[in-house]
């Protein structure tokens, strides 16, 4: 399934333009919407999921037109919003049971097997039948992708999963997006560069409503070989210094002291070291040239 993003722009009524001419093509992958908070990645999602309609431009889920077929979009969509409300005293079979009438599971015994299913997926079983108040974030969150996953859509998306997640959980999660997306199409929404680097064959960085990069991980990466230099300082007077002469596009603290990682045709000078480029090496320097523009 594509998804093709053409020329999407949003301006909301308190002035801040969110989407400024944004162009995608998504094939059928996991592909990976990466971005710092306030970015522009929520308002193209809820675009995409149908929940908002842009001032100009047009998405299609193959033939389908998301803004003139909302309804018929919504029959092959699953959705995990940033911010996903449930029932709180409702139990997480109860509340799937609910979702899926909504979707037009109309069956009671193919709607008990699909839940049930769903359940054992997620690994929420267990605890099926306790209250979703009493459930940790990433538990949410899983049954969140439950919940996306009723009625066998094939388009999903999911905005900012993992924050807040900790170390266990999100790896829990990320082995469940990992598995799903191989055999549908997932849009991954997030401001965690790993996520990314761990979960998608393709990706885009959109900062400040505009589209910066588009393209597989590794061959972004490949742009930056050779041009990544670091420098441990152990003072911020020196990192201050260097920040004013050279191109830092991060930095990073290792046992109190500061990792600069500065981008250069050749090395920027005394007790600076190549180094292989890293995937948040390509976020922090699309990002500072989007700055310096």
């Amino acid at each position: 399934m594509a998804v093709t993003i053409s020329g999407l722009s949003k301006t909301y009524p308190n002035g801040v333009k969110a989407l400024k001419n944004v162009s995608l093509s998504i094939g059928n992958i996991m592909f990976g919407l990466l971005g710092p908070n306030g970015a522009g990645k929520s308002t193209l999602m809820r675009t995409v999921a149908t929940l908002q309609d842009p001032d100009s431009g047009s998405v299609h889920v193959d033939d389908l037109d998301v803004l003139a077929r909302k309804n018929e979009v919504r029959k092959i969509l699953g959705y995990l919003p940033q911010e996903f409300g449930v029932y709180p005293k409702i139990s997480a079979v109860d509340m799937l049971e609910h979702l899926a009438v909504m979707k037009g599971v109309t069956s009671p015994k193919e709607r008990k097997e699909m839940v049930d299913a769903l359940l054992q997926q997620t690994n929420l079983w267990e605890v099926r039948k306790k209250a979703l108040s009493t459930f940790s974030g990433g538990m949410k969150q899983r049954f969140g992708i439950a919940q996306a996953l009723l009625a066998n859509p094939r388009l999903i998306i999911v905005d900012e999963p993992t924050a807040g997640l900790d170390p266990a959980e999100r790896n829990r999660f990320l082995n469940l997006l990992s598995s799903i997306g191989r055999e549908v199409t997932v849009i991954l929404s997030t401001h965690i560069v790993a996520d990314v680097r761990e979960l998608c064959p393709r990706m885009a960085i959109i900062a400040n409503g505009e589209l910066l990069l588009e393209g597989a991980p590794a061959d972004t990466l490949a742009a930056l070989n050779g041009k990544i230099w670091s420098k441990v300082v152990s003072s911020d007077e020196e990192l201050k210094a260097l920040e004013s002469q050279m191109h830092v596009i991060s930095t990073h603290l290792i046992a109190g002291q500061h990792e600069v990682r500065v981008y250069s045709d050749s090395s920027p000078g005394d007790g600076f070291q190549p180094v292989d480029s890293e995937l948040e090496d390509v976020y922090f320097f699309n990002l500072s040239q989007q700055a310096n523009n």
